[in-house]
């Protein structure tokens, strides 16, 4: 059984940083592209950032470019997304996410992926 663990979340102040994690099990990810999404208070769901299987390319919502970067280490069965620079528009649940079809890392939309974690909350303070 597949499951993903997000960690790494909590109350931070605008200009601030979180570094998330996720953990993946029940098989092994390399072969797969890995993003993350967060959904804030009274919204859809959103494309925030994602990664190649290779972990060589990655791809950002351009609402966070420039102060997120996403990363993951295969070997770990993990990935990382470290947030500088917060802004209290970036409050939200952040979901990490596997998608089976490897070019899954480029198309930034839900449907694209597989495999979801149960979230981690953020929360920026102005």
């Amino acid at each position: 059984q597949v499951q993903l663990v997000e960690s790494g979340g909590g109350l931070v102040q605008a200009g601030g940083s979180l570094r998330l994690s996720c953990a993946a099990s029940g098989r092994t990810f390399s072969g797969y592209a890995m993003g993350w999404f967060r959904q804030p208070p009274g919204k859809e769901r959103e494309f925030v950032a994602a990664i190649s299987w290779s972990g060589g390319s990655t791809y950002y919502a351009d609402s966070v470019k420039g102060r997120f970067t996403a990363s993951r280490d295969n070997a770990k069965n993990t990935m990382s997304l470290q947030m500088n620079n917060l802004k209290p528009e970036d409050t939200a649940v952040y979901y990490c996410a596997v998608g089976v079809d490897p070019e899954a890392w480029t198309a930034g939309y839900t449907s694209a992926y597989d495999y979801w974690g149960q979230g981690t909350q953020v929360t920026v303070s102005s």
